[in-house]
């Protein structure tokens, strides 16, 4: 490890900034992280209540590897941090009409299933369409996840030149929807495909069609579950990342990101100055330019005018009986789901008929709940925070649920409830600073909308940089430990 040379600051420990924070201290950097909350992680987070554990924000894991990596080139053995399991199953799906299907981190199971659930030809349908979604996204990957769009040398490499070869057949001319629909006539294997466009806070009726892309991780790469929950993913980090040197300042709110003669001379925390050449920004975007930067500081308008993602409100639910019919990831879906998209996006009804997404951790983390029992995860997507009463929306959709469940279940779960907390998109927006609550800063409802998204470095402040959600490659832990890892490069390569 070099010697310690310069001083980052780093604003925010969410995953990115984590990820940023180690890889800069092993290049032989002074790193501070800011963290305005009490305890790092950002978005991933966790509590305990009455007996039963929750992760608060992400609980899908996939692309392990990349959080290995950061132990691996710190010199350590990442199980001696961090350890976790594939998952057998991807998701299990119900429909209103008693229609269940489970899906695997298998095509030749995902093949069989669907034959059996939907008829031969679905089956293989549903085969081709997960071999073009790994193709899609071997393809794309390398250059527009894993390197930074706004860099002269990504698009300079001879390979690039077969991506945009290939650009005509890669969906971006058209939505999810429609290029489902080129595969499947089953309207209920549109709807499940079309749900990956959530995976980045947006429509499947809006979002390109090269996000089908998206579903290879959980079919093709798998999906996994960390020992002791979501939460260890962060917290294991947190570790590497002091054992570096990394120094974390906790409760310790970013006031101003302060910028002299267009260069970064430090940043206000707490209503004190503290002097930095260079700043590592892992916050929302938005708030960023809107709340911490100076005013003469040129914004990205086109940028900044994207739509929000979507955001979501969340039950958290403690059980007092298991329900076996449902695995670690669940959706019941609504019945009309171009109408729910329509209704999110226009901040309507969205209430009458949502889906629902279930995660029930203790099935693969016992320790989360009493024996006999059950942590359930529940997850509504709706709208960004508009001023709407979030108290009346929050009681209606819990109606809902309990009626939904009841449908498909059969189980009146109010009754065993013994335990329940909720998170709602301005609570959202004041643990993380994500404007609205949005939970991806921007949605993907453009084509362009990834070559919109803010770039890892400003090309007006030198010395300043953007990771996580909101900006280049998106949101996500993947995306988010590659934009930590980009801002990284970035910084080792301005040297």
């Amino acid at each position: 490890m070099k010697n310690i040379e310069e001083s980052v600051a780093v604003i925010g420990s969410g995953i990115a900034g984590l990820s940023a924070s180690i890889r800069l201290a092993v290049q032989g950097k002074r790193v501070v992280v800011f963290e305005q909350n009490s305890y790092t992680g950002g978005k991933i987070t966790a509590f305990e209540k009455d007996g039963f554990r929750f992760d608060m924000g992400p609980s899908l894991f996939t692309m392990p590897h990349l959080v290995d990596e950061l132990f691996d080139i710190a010199g350590k053995s990442s199980n001696e941090y961090f350890q976790y399991h594939a998952h057998d199953e991807a998701c299990r799906y119900f429909w209103l009409d008693g229609k269940r299907l489970t899906l695997f981190p298998s095509t030749d199971k995902n093949i069989n299933a669907v034959t059996e659930a939907f008829g031969k030809k679905s089956g293989h349908n549903v085969g081709q369409y997960l071999e073009d979604a790994r193709k899609k996204y071997e393809l794309t990957a390398p250059f527009f996840l894993e390197n930074s769009l706004h860099k002269l040398s990504t698009f300079m490499s001879p390979k690039v030149l077969r991506v945009i070869s290939e650009i005509p057949k890669l969906g971006l001319f058209s939505t999810l929807d429609a290029q489902n629909k080129r595969y499947f006539d089953e309207p209920k294997l549109v709807q499940l495909f079309n749900r990956y466009a959530t995976y980045n806070g947006s429509s499947p009726y809006q979002t390109p069609g090269i996000m089908q892309m998206i579903s290879h991780l959980e079919h093709g790469v798998g999906t996994y579950f960390p020992k002791g929950g979501m939460h260890s993913i962060s917290q294991s980090l947190t570790r590497l990342a002091r054992e570096l040197g990394v120094t974390f300042e906790l409760n310790s709110k970013v006031g101003e990101i302060c910028v002299e003669d267009n260069r970064i001379s430090g940043i206000n925390v707490n209503g004190n100055f503290r002097p930095f050449n260079t700043v590592v920004c892992n916050s929302d975007i938005k708030y960023a330019y809107g709340e911490m930067m100076p005013k003469e500081v040129r914004r990205p308008e086109k940028t900044l005018s994207l739509e929000p993602s979507s955001s979501a409100l969340i039950f958290y639910w403690g059980l007092g009986d298991s329900l076996q019919d449902l695995g670690l990831h669940n959706i019941v879906f609504s019945e009309d789901y171009r109408e729910e998209f329509n209704k999110i996006r226009s901040n309507g009804t969205f209430w009458d008929d949502p889906t629902i997404y279930i995660h029930v951790s203790n099935r693969l983390e016992p320790e989360d709940a009493p024996k006999g029992k059950d942590s359930w995860f529940v997850m509504i997507n709706v709208p960004y925070d508009q001023g709407q009463n979030w108290d009346e929306i929050t009681e209606k959709l819990r109606r809902i649920i309990f009626m939904r469940i009841k449908r498909v279940l059969g189980i009146d779960i109010e009754s065993l409830l013994e335990t329940e907390e909720i998170l709602t998109p301005p609570k959202i927006h004041a643990r993380t600073s994500s404007v609205g609550g949005a939970l991806y800063g921007s949605s993907s409802n453009d084509r362009m909308a990834a070559f919109l998204r803010h770039s890892n470095k400003s090309n007006s402040v030198k010395g300043l940089y953007f990771c996580g959600g909101s900006v280049h490659p998106g949101g996500g832990i993947p995306l988010c430990l590659l934009s930590g890892k980009i801002v990284a490069e970035w910084i080792s390569a301005d040297e």
